[in-house]
């Protein structure tokens, strides 16, 4: 609008369409996501720019979003400590940070509170931002490159937000948690671990068995006296005594009295 003053301040809203998964800057009629997680598709979406004068002009256009159910593995998450609010308003602002710490041409794919409460526009003071960068050949950066870039620039970055929020800015790429094993490899080390336990006394076995049978008179004698040391002191008419012999367990006739 090229009035001045109030007649060329300008405001925009949404008056239609498909409003509960976009929202729009008022100030600036950038239109971002809201919730548009899993639906792929086309948007219709009904916006109005209205100045604020006196007799207040409005104008109004469709706005056709396509959401590609496609997604790109490059796509990455920085980590603000600014409420969502705050964010969204100045989201031009802090790509154009990005772009001069990066060198890389930066787009900011989404905004949205923490994880836990992704659905639900919270103020939170912790707001992620998924980024896509592009190199001059406008290919996409790997989201590698981006995450090292991130971490080596990160005071720079927080240097150039800080000015951005007029506070200070805390910007963090989250660490992936480690992948956890697959429940059937954890079934197979434990199986692994089960046989080879197995195995070794199986082995064991075999060894003592063979040892047993290459000296048999070792293994043999100490049988003997075991057998000997229980027949001892039972009531049995024929033992062998410890010289070999045999003798009678009969009582002595002097012992009946």
């Amino acid at each position: 609008d090229p009035d001045s003053g109030d007649n060329g301040r300008l405001q925009y809203s949404l008056v239609g369409g498909q409003t509960n998964e976009f929202d729009i800057n008022e100030n600036t009629g950038q239109i971002f996501t809201v919730s548009v997680a899993g639906k792929a598709g086309m948007f219709y979406l009904q916006v109005q720019a209205a100045d604020q004068g006196t007799r207040r002009l409005t104008a109004q256009t469709t706005v056709n979003v396509t959401v590609d159910s496609s997604s790109s593995s490059n796509v990455v998450m920085l980590v603000l400590n600014q409420k969502i609010s705050a964010v969204e308003k100045r989201s031009v602002e802090v790509q154009r940070v990005l772009e001069e710490k990066l060198g890389w041409n930066v787009f900011v794919l989404n905004i949205y509170p923490k994880e836990s409460d992704r659905n639900s526009r919270s103020s939170t003071d912790e707001t992620h931002i998924d980024i896509i960068a592009f190199d001059e050949a406008h290919q996409e950066v790997p989201a590698e490159d981006v995450k090292r870039s991130l971490r080596e620039q990160r005071a720079a970055i927080e240097l150039g937000l800080q000015q951005v929020f007029s506070a200070a800015v805390s910007a963090a790429v989250p660490e992936a948690p480690a992948a956890a094993a697959a429940p059937e490899r954890t079934a197979a080390i434990v199986l692994g671990v089960l046989l080879a336990a197995t195995f070794i006394a199986f082995l064991a076995y075999v060894l003592l068995d063979l040892k047993r049978k290459r000296y048999p008179g070792k293994y043999g004698k100490q049988d003997l006296v075991k057998k000997v040391d229980v027949l001892e002191g039972i009531d049995n008419p024929w033992a062998h005594d410890k010289n070999g012999s045999l003798k009678s367990l009969e009582k002595p006739e002097h012992m009946n009295n």
